[in-house]
């Protein structure tokens, strides 16, 4: 069974609450996504260490019940 983008989003905002989260479903199949996401969390992190959080907070499930997601992450500008 694919993840929403609802659950998707849901986790990103509980594993980074402070989050800025846009998903899009990119091939209407409910299985390949796109987000971005923009957290204060990110300030100083590198491009790949940011998104091993956005990872970590979706919990294991990239890769399983999240087939694909194509992600863009940043900071916020200031």
């Amino acid at each position: 069974m694919a993840m929403s983008a609802a659950d998707i989003e849901k986790h990103i905002k509980e594993g980074l609450p402070d989050a800025q989260v846009e998903i899009k479903d990119l091939a209407g199949d409910g299985n390949h996504y796109a987000a971005t996401v923009i957290s204060a969390a990110f300030k100083g992190k590198s491009r790949v260490q940011q998104h091993q959080m956005v990872y970590a907070a979706l919990k294991g499930n990239m890769g399983g019940v999240l087939h694909a997601l194509a992600l863009t992450t940043s900071a916020p500008q200031d």
